[in-house]
């Protein structure tokens, strides 16, 4: 029997494989494509992708009981390039990856300070929040003529 903790490890991965995919799509843009604006949600696919990175940053400060950092922020202009944007962005993945792999059970049910409900509620927001803007992600590489693919969760898990 797969546990709840297995579940939100999966998922996590999920999530991460796919922004990796989404990474080396976005490696096909120009620098001008990949700062671009764009008139919908966050803007450019740069701006996008650092809002990601943030709000990961943000809830898994929560999740190491931190509420005090919920607010942090990040300027997608201190990220200029798709390099260090996509750097910020592993290392956030790397470290919530990381924190993922050590919880239990019992951590999922966990509700920390500041949060208004248990560990597993954030961990499946974190993996609809990241398809939400994947999908946005998508569109805009296909607007620029960059490969795309889907996101089934279901393929993923077929082809693991």
């Amino acid at each position: 029997m797969t546990s709840t903790t297995e579940i939100f490890r999966t998922l996590t991965e999920y999530n991460h494989a796919l922004y990796r995919k989404v990474w080396e799509s976005i490696q096909s843009l120009s620098d001008e494509q990949f700062v671009q604006k764009i008139d919908y949600s966050r803007g450019s696919i740069r701006d996008q992708m650092v809002h990601v990175a943030a709000a990961e940053t943000r809830w898994l400060y929560g999740l190491k009981g931190d509420p005090s950092r919920r607010s942090y922020q990040l300027n997608p202009a201190d990220y200029p390039t798709r390099e260090r944007a996509q750097a910020l962005w592993e290392s956030v993945a790397r470290e919530l990856e990381e924190h993922v792999a050590a919880l239990d059970d019992e951590s999922l049910e966990r509700t920390l300070p500041g949060m208004r409900g248990p560990a597993w509620q954030v961990l499946a927001h974190l993996v609809n929040h990241g398809i939400d803007h994947r999908a946005q992600v998508l569109r805009a590489l296909h607007d620029f003529g960059a490969p795309t693919f889907d996101q089934d969760l279901v393929r993923y898990l077929w082809r693991r």
